[in-house]
């Protein structure tokens, strides 16, 4: 059977797990941990990468590192995962959502400015697949109203747009670990911070709401409890794993290009006939292969094709329902303007099998079984 997802393992993790016990530190902030920050920071040029228990997590201190606040409006897509709104929603906001281009399945920067109000509070571009936003002109509107950016590039790892690495352009970047993810510790994420007065306050929500962080530098003689806070600090043993994959991050970069060049080129004769639809790459924006997907004409097609490939054994998987039309989504929500592709494009994809060391031949036997449901 041919897998949707199998965590990445690079070998090394057990070597740098069994260090970690042995140095009798492993809760966070230990030597694994400042690596994994260390090398985030050295490949993203951002002000500072805090590692965290989740992209989850990573969101919600950015949520309070924005002030959220009881009334405040977040705009974002309505095709994301729950993590995106919740982080926002737990502070009291009220979620704006807006249409997707039916391109990249980003959020329509052209639909932003006009959901802006007096209450919005920030703007959170999701960057769907690895693909970057259209950042310029998201930065632009939030220039203009003063809005905070949180880039939500939980797919994002190694991608970038113009240059910049997703996660620094906006205030804050939230990646994720999870292992699903192209790089991972099973549950795991970072948050990135593009400004350096706001290094502290985000070190002090992570530790508690203490200012132990700077205990342990050195820079003061004794720590305690200086605001609201939680604990959002990984396990050194999780550090570790994530640490040996993080070393070895572009050989796992070119693996799974590989997989993602090889399903494009045998699957672009199917999308020249108008059967398919496949992936967009806008200029610009260079992408980390975090996962490959068709889209279908249809939902009815879409469920025949995820049907015929289970009795192939080829496991394939949709992706998100609109935020918008599940019951916590009209909660807590509200969609602005009309919903022209997030629903109908999302009835139409389908994501195909992508990890690291999926062989050429099964990424061949799973496009012959597409190509052959088409004929």
């Amino acid at each position: 059977m041919i897998k949707f997802n199998i965590p990445p393992y690079i070998g090394k993790e057990n070597e740098y797990i069994a260090q970690a016990i042995a140095s009798r530190k492993i809760c966070g902030d230990g030597t694994f941990t400042q690596r994994c920050d260390q090398w985030l920071e050295s490949q993203t040029h951002t002000a500072k990468a805090l590692l965290t228990t989740s992209c989850t997590h990573a969101t919600e201190m950015a949520a309070l590192l924005c002030d959220i606040q009881p009334g405040d409006e977040v705009i974002m897509p309505s095709y994301t995962f729950v993590s995106t709104a919740n982080a926002f929603v737990l502070n009291g906001a009220s979620i704006v959502f807006v249409d997707v281009r039916p391109d990249t399945m980003n959020i329509d920067e052209k639909l932003i400015e006009a959901a802006v109000t007096p209450k919005t509070k920030a703007i959170v571009p999701v960057h769907y697949a690895g693909v970057a936003c259209e950042m310029d002109k998201i930065m632009e509107i939030a220039d203009k109203y003063s809005l905070k950016v949180v880039e939500d590039a939980a797919q994002g790892v190694m991608s970038e747009y113009k240059g910049r690495p997703l996660g620094t352009i906006g205030d804050y970047g939230c990646l994720s670990f999870h292992e699903t993810k192209n790089y991972s510790m099973g549950e795991g994420g970072c948050l990135l911070i593009r400004d350096k007065e706001m290094i502290e306050k985000a070190e002090i929500i992570r530790e508690k709401g203490t200012n132990r962080s700077k205990f342990f530098r050195g820079e003061i003689d004794k720590y305690t409890w200086v605001s609201a806070g939680s604990s959002y600090l990984p396990s050194e043993l999780n550090a570790a794993y994530l640490c040996a994959q993080l070393e070895q991050a572009q050989m796992i970069y070119d693996d799974r290009m590989s997989s993602w060049n090889l399903y494009y080129e045998l699957l672009s004769p199917l999308s020249e006939t108008g059967k398919i639809t496949l992936p967009a790459v806008p200029d610009g924006c260079k992408h980390n292969a975090h996962m490959f997907y068709i889209k279908a004409a249809d939902l009815e097609e879409r469920s025949a094709l995820i049907k015929y490939l289970k009795a192939q054994d080829i496991y394939s998987v949709f992706h998100y329902i609109p935020l918008h039309t599940a019951p916590a989504g009209l909660e807590y929500g509200r969609f602005h303007g009309e919903d022209i592709y997030t629903t109908k494009e999302s009835e139409r994809l389908l994501r195909l099998p992508m990890y690291y060391g999926l062989k050429p031949e099964d990424v061949r036997f799973v496009c012959d079984k597409i190509i052959q449901f088409y004929q």
